[in-house]
């Protein structure tokens, strides 16, 4: 299981780098939300995926999971929701100020 995962990741990290090479503002802001999804995959699946039993005190368990890679993807997650949010207001404000979304055009690059 944990090497389809990992193959998945890549497949993610191979989708997120196209996007963020891509010459249009919002292919970028997808290609960071697909990477950022990817990393969270790449949290979990270096936590383990194991089964057991809840980290308690006084119970007499064969086998605990760690919960601290669950919480650093909980974290990552909101952290990248702010940040995509963000990236999507100021894409949006870019649009309606300059009426572009090529990124070369807005660099003030020429056609050579």
């Amino acid at each position: 299981m944990e090497t389809l995962i990992t193959i998945l990741i890549g497949v993610l990290v191979t989708v997120a780098v196209y996007l963020l090479l891509s010459r249009s503002l919002i292919r970028v802001i997808l290609g960071s939300a697909v990477l950022s999804h990817a990393v969270h995959l790449l949290l979990m699946v270096m936590g383990g995926l194991k089964k057991g039993s809840v980290p308690l005190l006084g119970e007499q368990a064969e086998a605990y999971t760690d919960a601290l890679p669950q919480a650093l993807i909980l974290t990552a997650i909101v952290i990248s929701f702010a940040v995509s949010a963000f990236l999507l207001v100021l894409a949006y404000r870019t649009y309606k100020e300059t009426g572009l979304d090529d990124l070369h055009e807005l660099r003030g690059f020429t056609d050579e």
